[in-house]
């Protein structure tokens, strides 16, 4: 990600041998690289434009860039500043996710649109996956189609998820944006404040946009990092990952595309079939980044030294260790929630698709093994979340996890296993990850038995109390008695 993207560079000093050394400096172009869109490092030295050997007066002002380049420069520095809607430019983001995109891996692989026998590939590999998920798990398909997608697509397809997961932390920074100065200056600095906004939203839609982009060239599906981020009920795998995922493996391909294709059918199960889910996932990262807390002393210096024309400052801030977590009971509960969270997610997709590749597939230890140490380990995911919102979505205690729901296959069959997802409250706990065996014997809660006992309950305050109309009927009769005696 580069560290100023932004980009205005400062004006070049003058050659020390005159007009020689400035047409040394055009020839090179000015310095100026192609990858900084605003780069505005080619500005004139005392010479001005029109010196010697200045034969494109544009060239000799900025640099490398062409009339071209430089039109959509402006225009793009318009949008940043005239942009009013919330906390992160998302249109800036998706423009600069797939320019990112189309940039190619570093590896030099470049998108491209998938074909036809690569659909065909991806749609068979889940429809057997599926079947084969059939004798490892009792929850049904979640998959109600299975899509191939270019890298682009995925871009797309998945930026409404990362709207969800990053605009609550961008709110916060907005907010402090207005915070840091005096409520009688706020007024007066109502134009500057505006400005700072746009300029954040622009910033985090350039973080944004070249986070997701330098990842659409990693990911393999919609779930690699054990969120849905894709539509729901669409398995999607991308053909261009998977084969560069799979190939210094030494498996044939097609055992690497089933096998990633158990995963991301595996996901699709259980997200849709445990309906808490997904909202509950969301819901911890949601409450982790608002526990987030702005340095405000930082950004009260970001404040007081902000120069229009050095925009990238905001992000040097950012980057610069601004957020900080809160050192709150709260704040701890939602980060173990989260952690815990994803790994019971993982730790399951984990032991159900093992149970279903080992018997099939020669390659399934190997691919195991490759993706716990893929996902262990972090990768573009962790940074990605880690540069926005200071989290890092790294199920640590992923093999704990998936040695606790081999367990409880083993002591409660398939479907019992597969029952504590009826409710988070029945799922094992961070506790319980470290003594898996305590919870896998540990006496079951027979929730038939309380259901009919509060159900006795509704019913009896709906009838009336035969204990104490017995009882008044006693006393009457001994009253009779009493008048007969």
């Amino acid at each position: 990600m580069s560290d100023t993207p932004f980009g205005f560079g400062l004006p070049p000093e003058e050659p020390e041998d005159g007009d020689e050394g400035k047409k040394k400096d055009q020839q090179s172009g000015g310095g100026q690289g192609p990858a900084n869109p605003f780069g505005f490092g080619g500005l004139p030295g005392a010479g001005g434009f029109g010196g010697p050997g200045a034969d494109n007066p544009l060239a000799a002002m900025f640099g490398s860039l062409n009339p071209t380049d430089l039109g959509a420069a402006f225009q793009q520095l318009g949008q940043m500043l005239s942009y009013e809607g919330g906390p992160v430019n998302w249109d800036m983001a998706k423009q600069i996710a797939r320019q990112t995109v189309a940039q190619g891996t570093p590896d030099g692989t470049k998108d491209a649109s998938v074909g036809p026998a690569e659909r065909r590939a991806v749609e068979e590999a889940v429809r057997l996956a599926d079947l084969w998920l059939d004798d490892a798990t009792s929850l049904p398909s979640g998959a109600a189609s299975a899509v191939a997608w270019s890298r682009a697509e995925w871009v797309e397809a998945t930026l409404p998820a990362w709207q969800e997961l990053v605009d609550p932390v961008a709110e916060r920074v907005g907010a402090a944006m207005g915070d840091v100065l005096p409520e009688e200056m706020q007024a007066m600095a109502g134009p500057l404040i505006g400005m700072m906004r746009s300029m954040g939203g622009a910033m985090f839609g350039t973080q944004i946009g070249q986070a997701v982009g330098v990842l659409a060239g990693e990911v393999v599906g919609s779930t690699d990092i054990g969120l849905p981020l894709g539509p729901a009920g669409r398995a999607a795998l991308l053909p261009a990952n998977v084969e560069a995922f799979g190939k210094d493996l030494s498996v044939p391909q097609e055992e690497v595309r089933l096998y990633l294709a158990l995963r991301e059918a595996a996901h699709q199960r259980l997200f849709a079939h445990v309906p808490w889910l997904r909202s509950h996932l969301f819901g911890a990262v949601d409450g982790y980044a608002r526990g987030i807390k702005v340095d405000t002393a930082k950004l009260e210096d970001v404040v007081g030294q902000f120069d229009p024309q050095n925009p990238e400052q905001l992000q040097d801030a950012l980057q610069q260790g601004m957020f900080q977590p809160e050192d709150t009971p709260e704040q701890k509960a939602a980060l173990a929630r989260l952690e815990t969270a994803l790994a019971l997610v993982e730790g399951w997709v984990d032991a159900v698709v093992h149970a279903a590749a080992k018997p099939r597939l020669a390659s399934a230890d190997a691919l195991r093994e490759t993706l716990r140490r893929r996902r262990a380990t972090g990768g573009p995911a962790e940074q990605t979340f880690a540069t926005l919102i200071g989290l890092e979505l790294r199920p640590r205690r992923l093999r704990d996890a998936s040695r606790l729901w081999a367990s409880l296959t083993d002591a409660r069959g398939v479907d019992g296993r597969d029952g504590l997802w009826a409710h988070p409250d029945m799922l094992p706990t961070a506790t319980d990850l470290d003594d898996p065996d305590g919870f896998v014997h540990r006496e079951q809660l027979d929730f038939s038995e309380l259901d009919k006992m509060l159900g006795e309950a509704a019913d009896g305050r709906d009838k009336p109390d035969l204990r104490k109309k017995d009882a008044d009927d006693a006393d009457a009769d001994d009253a009779e008695d009493d008048d007969a005696e």
